[in-house]
């Protein structure tokens, strides 16, 4: 976890505790300077009063966090109110306010307390609640308790890359690669291992056990530690080992089980030492992994694929896919402005994606059954879209006018049809009434796939990894109307949602419906959210022909008519 990441944990624990109190208006300020701190580099935090939404109060804060590693506040906070408020709000419908008030009138302090209460019939009780939030919060418990012992995608792969430089920096090393889960995209993962060529393993070793780190496990093979509350293991290799220690330690175990048997079949050994001749014990591979892959007689397989999915059996016949690469993506189909729930202008969205070298963008901020996030009547969406293709003449981006509709409890999306008929994208998705059983689900989003004027339906399944399990939906019903109605699905690349999931992407890809890629941005920095849900989408067996925003700019047009 970097510098920035950990104060705008501090700043993000600051305004629940805040918001548990009951405190108005400032946990919105503090969760806004957490935002800004995680997207400013890490010389802006010596002078924090320049960061955007970072006033004196809170840049004080910052200060004293830097140099004494806690501050004195927060503490009281924790102190007056000692509830382990992160586990507590892993819990869907626990909100910070929530804890506050069970809290108070249960002295609720931690998950399984929190368990008791629910299983015991107390919190019914309790003002503002009943017997089905109350059955709600039980059956949110045990989810939370899973979600606790894996780590997002979003937060372990920088964590991940931050280690492996530090590793890098050390004179004693030739080489550092992320490998597990974490290599292989996981959406989430359990920890991080790194394979590293070393010189002088032993002292490789020495030097990470100096780090401000718990040592689980030294070795001259092994170093375990855990950092930021998360397992690292180091694999210290030596350089002729290194293709088939990154090889064993990507895996994953199925995988791995699936290519030692193709060793088997070759007359071969293969370990995470390297490739073998079983009859002479001569090593034959080890260096590379593509060294290893060829020993095997397979294509190189790329870590995303490796899930024992058929992937062994493709590369023995030399039929992998292309997959979809990130410089592939061409443009963004599912973008938010301050219009609505926005932290960026119409302006600056675009000036961002110049930036980032799209050829085209669209806007598509939220319609006003939405009205948490400030959703746009009709008027307002027609004067959105009037700003946005008036400002289309001046830029070099190919701006399209468009909304994100909320899905109705009808599958009817609360746009008129006038309305959504002079829009160029419609992004259909559902944000409200979730409780649903899989038949009022599905005909749900099969009602709204069949709107006329829906282009791409946006993240199915409402799931928030970790948060939220979504709702369940027959995805085969879905993906037949879509395929009927040549309506896209949206793999949402916000790393909490990657929805839809990798193995639906294989069977968007089976199906010939195109997948949008789309970072549902809603500042210019989540445009990076395209590597997760590109990374997901590789999962999925997915080629840039079959990502809907890797398609040019004319073949895009072509196709929304």
């Amino acid at each position: 976890m970097t510098e920035n990441d950990e104060i705008a944990a501090m700043l993000e624990e600051f305004a629940d505790r805040l918001e548990a109190k009951g405190v108005d208006y400032k946990p919105r300020a503090y969760r806004d300077a957490a935002e800004s701190v995680r997207e400013a580099s890490s010389d802006a935090l010596d002078e924090p009063t320049a960061i955007p939404d970072v006033g004196d109060a809170i840049a004080s804060k910052i200060e004293e966090f830097r140099e004494k590693g806690r501050v004195e506040e927060l503490e009281e906070l924790r102190d007056e109110m000692p509830v382990d408020i992160e586990a507590l709000t892993r819990v869907e419908g626990v909100g910070p306010k929530t804890v506050g008030k069970l809290y108070e009138a249960l002295g609720v302090t931690d998950l399984d307390e929190l368990e008791d209460a629910a299983q015991h019939g107390r919190i019914q009780n309790v003002s503002g609640f009943g017997e089905k939030t109350e059955q709600n919060i039980l059956e949110g418990v045990e989810f939370a308790r899973q979600s606790a012992e894996r780590t997002l995608l979003g937060k372990s792969l920088p964590k991940a890359r931050h280690l492996v430089s530090r590793v890098e920096e050390l004179g004693s090393v030739k080489r550092a690669v992320a490998a597990g889960s974490v290599r292989r995209r996981k959406e989430t993962t359990g920890d991080i291992d790194i394979v590293v060529v070393s010189d002088d393993r032993e002292a490789t070793a020495d030097a990470v056990t100096d780090w401000d780190a718990e040592v689980i496990q030294k070795g001259e093979r092994k170093t375990s530690f855990r950092k930021d509350d998360e397992d690292v293991d180091l694999h210290l290799v030596k350089e002729d080992e290194f293709g088939s220690a990154l090889q064993y330690f990507t895996g994953s175990k199925q995988h791995n089980v699936a290519t030692r048997n193709v060793a088997i079949d070759r007359g071969l050994k293969l370990n995470e030492y390297g490739v073998w001749d079983d009859e002479t014990d001569e090593r034959v591979a080890g260096e590379t992994e593509e060294e290893v892959h060829e020993a095997l007689g397979m294509e190189y397989v790329p870590p995303e694929l490796r899930e024992n999915r058929g992937e062994v059996e493709t590369a023995r016949d030399g039929e992998l896919p292309e997959l979809v690469e990130e410089e592939d993506v061409r443009g963004e189909l599912h973008s938010h402005t301050d219009r609505t729930d926005g932290g960026a202008t119409l302006e600056e969205m675009v000036a961002g994606a110049e930036e980032r070298g799209f050829d085209y963008l669209a806007v598509t901020d939220h319609t006003e059954a939405l009205g948490v996030a400030g959703g746009l009547t009709d008027e307002e969406l027609r004067a959105l879209a009037d700003d946005v293709r008036a400002l289309n003449e001046d830029v070099d981006v190919r701006l399209f006018a468009g909304a994100e509709a909320n899905i109705l409890k009808d599958g009817s999306l609360d746009v008129s049809d006038d309305v959504l008929a002079e829009l160029d994208v419609v992004v259909a998705s559902i944000h409200s009434g979730m409780r649903m059983e899989e038949d009022e689900a599905t005909e749900r989003l099969v009602s709204a796939v069949r709107n006329d004027e829906v282009d791409i339906l946006g993240h199915p399944s409402g799931r928030l990894i970790n948060s939220r399990e979504g709702y369940p939906y027959d995805f085969d019903a879905v993906l037949d109307a879509a395929a009927s109605e040549e309506v896209a699905l949206e793999l949402n690349s916000n790393p909490h949602r990657l929805d839809i999931h990798d193995t639906q992407v294989w069977r968007c890809v089976e199906a010939r419906v195109p997948v949008a890629v789309n970072t549902d941005a809603h500042t210019p920095s989540e445009y990076d959210y395209v590597e997760y849900g590109v990374a997901t989408a590789r999962r999925g067996w997915a080629t840039a022909d079959d990502v809907l925003n890797a398609w040019t700019v004319e073949e895009l047009e072509d196709w929304l008519g």
